[in-house]
C-alpha cells in the first residue's frame, strides 16, 4: 500500500462501535486487501497512538435488485476492530460522539 490514508477508508459510527469507545475500542472499514500489521500501522500514524490488538472481519457484498427486477450486487468491504494500549492516549475525532 503506498498511503495510510488508503488503508484506513472511513470510521464506522453505530451505538455498539460507540460505546466500546470507554474501552479504547475503535471501528474502521479498511481497504480489502489490508493487512493487520498495515491496519495497526496506518491507524498509529494517522491518529498518534499506540495500537496493542487487531481484529479484522470480511463482508461479502449482498445481491440486491436494482428497479424492476434487474440484479445488482452491493460492495464487499472489510472492517477492522481496533484496540488501543492501555497507555494510549484515546482517538481525539470519536471523543464528542458518545
Amino acid at each position: 500500500m503506498a498511503n495510510v490514508y488508503d488503508i484506513i477508508i472511513r470510521p464506522i459510527i453505530t451505538e455498539r462501535s460507540m460505546e466500546a469507545t470507554g474501552e479504547k475500542k475503535y471501528v474502521f472499514e479498511v481497504a480489502p486487501n489490508a493487512g493487520k500489521v498495515e491496519i495497526k500501522k496506518a491507524v498509529e500514524e494517522i491518529f498518534g497512538v499506540k495500537v496493542a490488538k487487531v481484529n479484522t472481519i470480511n463482508y461479502d457484498g449482498k445481491a440486491k435488485r436494482l428497479g424492476a427486477g434487474r440484479p445488482g450486487h452491493r460492495k464487499s468491504w472489510k472492517k477492522a476492530y481496533v484496540q488501543l494500549a492501555e497507555d494510549s492516549k484515546t482517538i481525539e475525532f470519536f471523543e464528542g460522539m458518545v
